[in-house]
């Protein structure tokens, strides 16, 4: 059965990975970027987002150490 925080963490991370799929289809699209400023926009949000799916690893990893 899972935890409360074991719920989250998996919601937040299917959320996060939703967000980067979205921003990923916006860059596939030939359309979909409308100029330069607005592609390294996107891929710096890609990249943050992914970040924050390593910082999440990473926090999971502690607080099962500290069990």
């Amino acid at each position: 059965m899972l935890t409360y925080s074991d719920l989250f963490e998996h919601e937040l991370r299917k959320l996060i990975m939703e967000e980067i799929e979205l921003h990923l289809n916006n860059l596939s699209r030939g359309g979909g970027v409308g100029d330069y400023a607005e592609y390294k926009s996107l891929v710096g949000k890609i990249a943050a987002l992914r970040e924050v799916l390593d910082l999440c690893e990473e926090a999971r990893l502690k607080v099962n150490k500290a069990r």
